[in-house]
Formats: structure tokens, sequence, C-alpha cells
């Protein structure tokens, strides 16, 4: 899709409040729906072993009540009762809280949101509740195969440190953090230096601004604490199962990759897209296609600001498997030999053309701006994010593709009814 062909892309506008709150906004005529989403310098990076879940379960806790809406229903109306949704996920590097309402409503939708972040009651009994639920999410995380796979790729990949931790913690972790503990945090990451809101949508960037500082002008607070820097402790080829009796086994593959900031990220990108991010991917054709080893195999580029991945995942027989793993393994190995203009284009025309329908939509683009700002200090804009693909070559593919490609540096989990790794690890060596 030639990109003079495209309408152009919303724009953002940016304003940062005296306290070191900063406000990003993109207006979208064409819509009546507007998106609002706070981000925190909050996450699981950002815990001690002690702490692991915190965050998370912080995240819970503001949708229990405040001083002026006092119970969680009172809360939820406010968005739910125009036909909105509210919401909110913690990850490793931030924490978001997100509103989608009509147009009409977006001051309710932006009031109840600062409420909750401002003023939570974190109520003891609300605590001890909380934690249960928390609890729930947890064993529902363990019990799925598919989801607990990833969690031991990801202590395969960043042993001991808080990036292979569970972002939600363990049962054990989050049932001893005190209420003091849980102020404490608001104390020092809750605070406007740390905060970045962006709202996307039919609204002008004068009347966010109008709103966000009558209800958050006079917001104060301190330097927030940093995240810990990743340890680079990782050895391999390494392989970890766990014994399950299931019908399916569940593979999860990695390789350490590049951080956000690495001028080679859009070639990684377009290196998993054609890699396994849709039916036409080599891993597509060769797994399920040509052998029929699986009904769903995909890859992806995951990137922090220090780290970052690159990930297969699958669900297969278990009598494949090994088959299976012996399979990506092969055609990652075919990466260092680049590939060819083609399938560069087909992988262009792909990411490029997925981002532009993601940016059809005011919560992505509203998240969009406000992670990048929060993250990197910078927005990249569609247009430049498509001149970024645009710009790579195959030299530069496969220069990341030897980068990231080593034997050294794969992982491979595995939930299914196998004991012995033996046979993986020789499937992973190249």
């Amino acid at each position: 899709m030639p990109q003079n062909n495209l309408i152009p892309a919303p724009k953002h506008e940016k304003t940062k409040l005296p306290g070191g709150l900063r406000v990003l906004t993109s207006t979208m005529p064409t819509t009546n729906a507007v998106s609002l989403v706070v981000h925190f310098g909050a996450g699981s990076r950002y815990e001690s072993d002690e702490l692991a879940g915190s965050s998370h379960l912080f995240e819970h806790l503001l949708f229990k009540g405040t001083t002026k809406r006092p119970e969680p229903r009172l809360i939820s109306e406010v968005v739910e009762g125009v036909g909105g949704v509210l919401n909110a996920y913690t990850d490793r590097e931030l924490t978001g809280y997100w509103a989608r309402v009509p147009r009409p409503h977006y001051v309710e939708g932006l009031d109840v949101l600062v409420d909750m972040i401002r003023n939570p009651l974190f109520r003891p009994s609300d605590i001890d509740r909380e934690k249960n639920v928390v609890f729930e999410e947890i064993r529902a995380s363990n019990d799925a195969p598919s989801s607990r796979v990833d969690t031991i790729l990801d202590q395969l990949m960043w042993p001991n440190q808080p990036m292979g931790r569970d972002i939600a913690g363990s049962e054990e972790s989050v049932g001893a953090v005190s209420r003091d503990a849980l102020m404490e945090y608001m104390r020092t990451q809750y605070v406007p230096v740390n905060t970045v809101v962006a709202v996307a949508g039919g609204v002008t960037h004068k009347e966010v601004m109008d709103q966000v500082s009558r209800l958050m002008g006079d917001w104060d607070g301190s330097s927030p604490v940093k995240f810990a820097p990743v340890i680079e402790n990782f050895e391999g080829p390494a392989v970890k199962i766990e014994y399950r009796k299931t019908e399916q086994a569940h593979v999860a593959m990695a390789m350490h990759g590049i951080s956000l900031h690495d001028p080679d990220r859009y070639a990684l990108r377009l290196l998993s897209a054609a890699l396994g991010e849709s039916m036409s991917s080599r891993l597509f054709e060769e797994v399920r296609e040509k052998r029929g080893l699986a009904y769903d195999i995909h890859s992806g580029a995951s990137m922090y600001s220090d780290c970052g991945a690159l990930n297969v995942s699958s669900g297969v027989d278990p009598k494949r498997a090994l088959d299976a793993v012996k399979v990506v393994v092969a055609e990652l190995v075919k990466l260092l030999d680049g590939i060819p203009d083609d399938e560069l284009n087909k992988a262009k025309e792909l990411s490029k053309g997925r981002l532009i329908l993601r940016m059809e939509e005011s919560r992505s683009v509203a998240s969009s701006i406000g992670v990048q700002e929060l993250v990197k200090g910078e927005v990249e804009t569609v247009d430049d994010m498509i001149a970024g693909f645009n710009g790579v070559t195959v030299d530069d593919v496969r220069r990341v593709a030897r980068r990231v490609v080593k034997p050294n540096r794969i992982a491979l989990a595995v939930v299914g009814p196998f004991r012995s790794e033996a046979r993986f690890l020789q499937a992973l060596k190249f």
C-alpha cells in the first residue's frame, strides 16, 4: 500500500504540567468514541522478590473504592452505565488504567480514572478479599498449560531476576504484601512525574487539558524509584519441562532479542513477521500446511527498555513434539541466510497494514502514544513507523538474524507428558 494513498494519520499534541505530569492527545474527528489511558512507570520489574506481584495487586485495589465512590459498583457504573468499558493491566515496566466511552461522557470517564488513582481507600478488608481474587487468577494461569509454558520460558530466559518472574507474583509473595508496603508503593511510583495521561478520539487537546488541569493540576510528588536493569545471566541452549498428562504438548521457544531502543528493532519485527506472524509465514507453511504438526504456531518479537526476545509458541501432539521443535530450529537456522526481497516486501506490507488498521481504533492510538512517551520519552508517529519498516533492507534482516539466532541464546519450555529433557536439548543444537 503506497504511503501517499493513505488518509493522514491523526497527529498528537503534548503538554507537561508544572508537577511533571505529561498529557498527550490525538484528535480523531471521525469517531464518537473517546479512549482515556493513564500509564504509570510501575510494574513487576520494580519489585523485590518479597514484593513480587504487588504492582498487580495494587492495580486491582484501585477498583475497590475511593473517598468519593466507596464501593466498586459506584466506580464501574460511571463508565458501564453509558455503554463504556473500564479496565486496567499490569506489565513488567508499566501499569495502565483505561476507559473507552462515548464522546458526550468523556469527562465522567476521566473523572473516575483520576478519582481511582488519587483517592483509593485501601481498606484492610478489601486488601484481604482482593488477595484471594489474585490467588484465583494465579491458579487459573498455572492450570492453563498454554499460559504456564510462557511463565516457565521467562524463568529460563531471565533466571533469578524480576524479568523472569510471573507478573502476578506467587500466592506466597502476594499473601505477604502489607498495606504499608502498598501505601509506600503509591507514594513512590504513583506520582505525576512518573505518569502519562493519553487521550484519543473525538475531543481536542484544549478540551482534555481543561479537564486534566482541573482534576490533576494540584498533584505533586517526589521522584519515583527506577526498575532494576536486566542481568545477562542466561546460558543456553536450555530446556525446562513440566510434566503434565495433557492431550497436547505446549511448546514455547525463545532467543534473547533486542531492546525497543535498538536501531535494528524494525528489522527484527519484519524477521518475526516472515517467520511466523501470518498464515503465509514460514512456520505456518512448514509446521501446519506441509506436516500437519499443529493447529496454530506463531512467532513474536517482544521488546523492553534494555532487553527483548524472539518467541515461537505452539501446541502439538506429544508424540510429534520433538519433530515440531526440530522443524522450528531448522527454520530459525535458515534465517541466518536472510530472506529474499519479495518475502521482505510481503512482511513490510503485512506489518504496515496491521499498524494502519490498529490505529483506526481510539484505544490503540491512546495506548500507543502513552506507552511510547512513558517508556521511551518520545513518540514515533504512524508515518515514522511506516518509514522505519520501509527503510529495512535484506542486509538489515540478515544482520539482525545473526545477532539473535545463536545456539547459546536459545531456550525451550515444554508442558506435557514428558520427563526427560535430553532429547529436546539435543534438538536445540545447531
